[in-house]
């Protein structure tokens, strides 16, 4: 983005609120419209008063009241980046602070003060909230009580995950132009379609009007998804009236948006019998929602989920509560919330095989789902790889075998749902020969759209390479909800795949009647097609190609069909948001070799098995690069990454140098399996997603690892070297 130029161009800068939670006594921008080589100005005043995010509880400018220190209050255009900052240097504004929320326990209690105090007023549809409380979910299925008083023993954990950072490389940027009464918007989004509608939504805008185009992108792990900025700079652009272009510092980047991996306290009971069974969980999660919902109103349930895990269990009683603070918003980051439920539930797992003197792999293979067995749901499982998935991985990690005394593996089992949702695809044959694919799917450095030419190819009888794409720009392509959930092969890839069996059954009429032969004998093969049996018969689809283009294009237009959300059974839910059954669940295991030393508590990882059950693998290089970026990311949860914030709920290392990245030098040897479950129903040729489930189970390994040196587990995410190092010394050790 920091490379597109129009001519004219203006430089964006924004005002950002600096303190986390106050009134606006005074907001002057008359001196800021007088700055030479500013155009335009904009405040709360400017724009319709349009609320937004998963709960409407967000405008574009800050009205009233800040909720967090990256809160945008103004914005400047101006002729270069020192005039802007000049425009936002000369604005003027005067804040009455506020009571600073942080503590999640304390923000429930009555008495804390609330961060929005006309919540009550907010569009919520489905989602269950009160006072600080932004979301809520309940799960209860079977009798827990009953189960806990009968239970051999009944052990409790307590774990707290900090929040952390998506860290792309590239920071986002938005340019904006308006021709007449439309406006282009080149932004790094991930969801191209729904920042389209933000835009519509808070500027009062017809759909028509607005065209969001997505250059290549580096980068984007779900900080990317949503919809913000884009509004702010098309509006910018409209009052200026030339093309404005906003590119984020590294700072920016980090406090600004509304897009952070939530930080979560997390507790899990489970009653357990001598054999190692399981029969009764309670679980309780509270999630540092931040200052605005964003798209978090469903991590409630996403996180109840991860916290009761994989497993079967008859009887149990979820509790998550998604909660308003005066911190940076959380959003959606790569599989949001299960990382940090998979860490802590997988550590408690752990503590109860010790419990009864199992080993941790032979307890998950007792207690954990398979085919035909009924999770904690009660949804009944089809053909799933679990199981399985936890032999290769272990078998694949030398788990067993002798190790140095300072060096352990851990195991962990994760899970990830699919979204089966609308999208679709145009796939069409061109005079020569060659395809084009026109998709409103979003690529954001994974591979997915990629894969889309190998999907139309196989049912063309043509090679990938035979395809060109066009996508990433609403007002070329069809709808398609963007690269987010990992929805890109599931549900553009079917759309895809019924685009090109249109044309491949226009192909077969064609050259049925050039073969003399029935549309059912012809076989499509090698860029030609051909009677069966009868190859030498052939004629190449660029002939046939040719021949359309005389009369009718060979065009394609698919949707696909969403599969169907699971049933469940016995199962009371509350805010749930429709998600209560997994469609096309993915599982994993993990297992982690590690290296500690003990006199400084560093933790360096020295090998990583992974096995995943994501369906049939359609691309196997993209799906392998999906879990060593998946991997890397949890070890860096595990390890380094944490947000910082001070007692005033602002951030304290919003930079590369103090927030602790892992890099090329850290990776170790990571071993691939996938363990290839057909899935009907699912994505094309019985596929499931892929890139989010790598990143759930990682840290969780580590940390087992960590316990079985350290002697227990460390409860606080990431498990940096001087909380290792303090386990350590708490348990009496040099």
């Amino acid at each position: 983005m920091a490379d597109l130029t129009l001519t004219g161009m203006l430089t964006a800068r924004f005002l950002y609120a600096g303190i986390s939670h106050a009134r606006i006594v005074r907001l002057d921008v008359s001196a800021a419209r007088l700055v030479p080589g500013v155009f335009a100005v904009l405040t709360h005043e400017d724009v319709p008063e349009r609320r937004f995010g998963s709960v409407a509880d967000r405008l574009l400018f800050a009205k009233e009241v800040v909720r967090f220190e990256g809160e945008v209050v103004a914005a400047v255009a101006a002729i270069s980046t020192e005039a802007a900052q000049r425009g936002i240097d000369a604005i003027v504004v005067e804040y009455d602070p506020l009571p600073v929320v942080t503590d999640l326990e304390a923000a429930m209690a009555d008495s804390s003060p609330l961060v929005h105090e006309g919540w009550a007023d907010y569009e919520a549809s489905g989602v269950e909230r009160d006072g600080n409380v932004a979301s809520f979910t309940s799960m209860v299925r079977g009798d827990v009580e009953g189960a806990m008083a009968e239970a051999d023993q009944v052990i409790t954990s307590r774990y707290v995950a900090d929040a952390s950072q998506a860290a792309p490389i590239e920071p986002r940027g938005v340019l904006a132009q308006w021709e007449g009464d439309r406006v282009t918007i080149w932004t790094s989004t991930q969801v191209p379609f729904q920042a389209r509608d933000g835009v519509c939504e808070t500027l009062d805008l017809p759909t028509n009007r607005v065209r969001v185009i997505v250059p290549h992108m580096g980068g984007g792990f779900g900080g990317k998804c949503g919809f913000h900025y884009e509004a702010h700079i098309a509006a910018l652009a409209r009052a200026a009236r030339r093309p404005v272009r906003l590119v984020f510092s590294r700072e920016e980047e980090f406090m600004a948006p509304d897009r952070r991996r939530e930080g979560m306290i997390i507790e899990i009971t489970s009653g357990l019998e001598d054999d190692g069974t399981v029969t009764a969980r309670r679980a309780r999660v509270l999630i540092d929602n931040g200052a605005y919902s964003s798209d978090a109103s469903f991590f409630p349930h996403m996180a109840a989920m991860h916290a009761l895990g994989p497993y079967k269990i008859d009887n149990i009683h979820a509790e998550a509560f998604s909660i308003y603070t005066n911190h940076q918003p959380s959003g959606s980051v790569r599989a949001p919330t299960a990382p940090q439920a998979c860490w802590a539930l997988e550590s408690h797992t752990d503590e109860l095989a010790a419990a009864v003197g199992m080993d941790p792999v032979e307890f998950r293979q007792k207690n954990c789902v398979d085919t035909g067995k009924a999770g904690v749901a009660g949804q009944v499982y089809d053909e799933i790889g679990l199981q399985e998935c936890i032999r290769e991985a272990v078998s694949g990690s030398g788990y067993g075998e002798d190790l140095d005394e300072d060096e352990a593996i851990g195991v962990a089992v994760g899970w990830w749902p699919s979204f089966p949702g609308a999208s679709g695809a145009y796939v069409k044959i061109d005079s020569d020969g060659k395809g084009v694919i026109v998709t409103g799917a979003q690529e954001c450095g994974t591979g997915a759209v990629m894969t889309l030419p190998i999907l139309a190819a196989a049912e063309l009888g043509m090679e990938p390479e035979d395809f060109e794409l066009v996508y990433q720009d609403t007002s070329a392509a069809p709808y398609d909800n963007g690269a987010t959930g990992s929805q890109t092969l599931l549900n553009n890839g079917r759309a895809t795949v019924q685009a090109a069996q249109q044309i491949a059954i226009q192909l077969k009429d064609l050259a049925a009647d050039r073969l003399e032969a029935s549309p059912d004998d012809i076989v499509l093969n090698a860029g030609k097609a051909h009677v069966v049996g009868s190859p030498e018969s052939a004629v190449t689809i660029a002939k046939l190609a040719r021949v359309a283009g005389r009369g009718e294009m060979l065009l394609g237009k698919g949707s696909g069909t969403p599969a169907k959300y699971p049933q469940t059974t016995g199962l009371a839910c509350v805010g749930d948001q429709g998600l209560s059954g997994w469609a096309g669940p993915q599982f994993s295991c993990h297992a982690v070799k590690i290296r500690l030393d003990r006199d400084t508590g560093v933790v360096r990882v020295l090998e990583v098995s992974t096995a995943h059950d994501s369906g049939v693998i359609v691309n196997k290089v993209g799906a392998s690069g999906q879990v060593e970026g998946g991997v890397m990311m949890g070890i860096g949860q595990a390890l380094t990454e944490r947000t910082v914030f001070s007692e005033d709920a602002a951030q304290e290392n919003a930079a590369f140098l103090e927030y602790k990245l892992q890099t090329i030098a850290d990776a170790p040897p990571i071993r691939v399996q996938f363990v290839e479950v057909h899935t009907p129903g699912m994505g094309p040729n019985g596929s499931k997603p892929i890139a989010e489930a790598p990143n759930v189970a990682t840290a969780a390994a580590i940390s087992n690892a960590i316990a079985k040196l350290v002697g227990q587990p460390v409860r606080e995410l990431p498990m940096t070297a001087e909380r290792v190092w303090g386990t350590i010394q708490a348990r009496g050790e040099s």
